[in-house]
């Protein structure tokens, strides 16, 4: 199935504001920028993904996704996040995608296998695939296929409102859970919950996030 991966990304100087208690600009840049290249990293040579879309209006962020051989698209204006993925799955579907798989940035423990369970969840037409933050409130990851079967519904609760609106357009809604990408980084507590989770993993916890948050 050919699969491309969208990555919607608020320009740097917006990033991980809720962070502003424990991080200063400069390490929540770096924080931002640390995430983005590591799951380009990891996600780009993958066999089931076809290709993967930064969407940004920074030019600092599409610089980055062009050194990492990714396709981007500047964003026009300031469209909201609903409209912004929807401009990009459009413009997928005249690269003839199969499904498109929306992925945020900020998930510090993404893993291969999460992406291809993922992928083979959603792998027939009709089928939607949500996986859920920890708290069961947002959308960590989001696979349609179709692009276009589903209308975005980002914001507050928008696992329920992608859920219902799956059932609703009468799709085939799968749940994909996983502890590594149910995290996400967007409150100091994430943050701790993050160092904690990358020990536990025996992963590497990004440089900017070694002391400045403290337990």
């Amino acid at each position: 199935m050919k699969t491309w991966i969208i990555m919607p990304v608020k320009p740097l100087l917006r990033a991980k504001s809720r962070l502003s208690d424990v991080l200063t600009p400069e390490q929540r840049e770096k924080l931002a920028i640390s995430l983005l290249v590591r799951n380009l990293q990891l996600l780009k040579d993958l066999p089931q993904v076809a290709g993967i879309l930064v969407v940004s209006r920074d030019t600092k962020v599409l610089a980055i996704a062009r050194d990492h051989d990714v396709t981007t698209v500047q964003e026009s204006g300031q469209p909201e996040l609903n409209t912004a993925l929807l401009r990009a799955t459009e413009f997928l579907k005249t690269l003839h995608a199969q499904s498109v798989l929306i992925l945020p940035t900020d998930l510090p423990l993404l893993t291969v296998e999460d992406i291809q369970k993922i992928i083979e969840l959603g792998d027939y037409a009709g089928t939607v695939v949500i996986a859920p933050d920890r708290q069961r409130d947002g959308t960590n990851a989001l696979l349609v296929n179709p692009p276009g079967a589903l209308t975005y519904h980002y914001g507050p609760a928008s696992f329920v409102h992608h859920c219902d609106a799956a059932q609703l357009e009468g799709l085939t809604l799968k749940i994909y859970e996983s502890p590594s990408i149910a995290i996400d980084i967007d409150t100091p507590e994430d943050l701790l919950i993050y160092r904690e989770m990358a020990r536990q993993y025996n992963m590497p916890i990004i440089d900017v996030l070694a002391e400045e948050v403290t337990e």
